[in-house]
């Protein structure tokens, strides 16, 4: 298997332990505030990991990063247009964009769990078909 950049492979670990986290929150019925809140954060950080990821894959392919206002969807954009990630891929991420947008221009107390649930139930499968599809850009890549 080719080997990935050492600062993918530091993302990953990273995105493992807050779905790791995640999971041991989930198995509590009743959520309260502080638990909420703790959801949102581990749900920002593992799209903070997959926007580190996709930023570090385009720079070890020489690719330029997006900037600008829209640098978020456009990086998603760019990602799957060279092949980084699918482009169903790319759809299941803009939910987790969107949520970041919101989490970072809200209140906590905004949350609702079961909105959280879904993105949260969602997010392992999602990651496995994200690093999946980083990996095999990388393979492609040593052929």
């Amino acid at each position: 298997m080719a080997e990935l950049p050492q600062q993918i492979l530091i993302e990953r670990e990273n995105v493992d332990l807050v779905l790791k986290n995640l999971r041991d929150v989930l198995s509590r019925k009743e959520r309260s505030f502080v638990e909420l809140a703790a959801i949102g954060t581990c749900l920002h950080n593992f799209y903070n990991g997959i926007e580190n990821i996709l930023k570090q894959s385009l720079g070890a392919s020489a690719i330029k990063i997006p900037r600008g206002e829209t640098w978020h969807k456009d990086l998603l954009k760019l990602s799957s247009s060279n092949g980084i990630i699918s482009d169903a891929v790319r759809d299941n991420l803009y939910e987790y964009l969107t949520f970041r947008h919101y989490f970072v221009h809200s209140y906590s107390f905004m949350l609702q769990q079961n909105q959280l649930d879904v993105l949260v139930n969602n997010a392992p499968g999602i990651w496995m078909q994200f690093i999946s599809g980083v990996t095999a850009y990388f393979l492609n890549k040593m052929d």
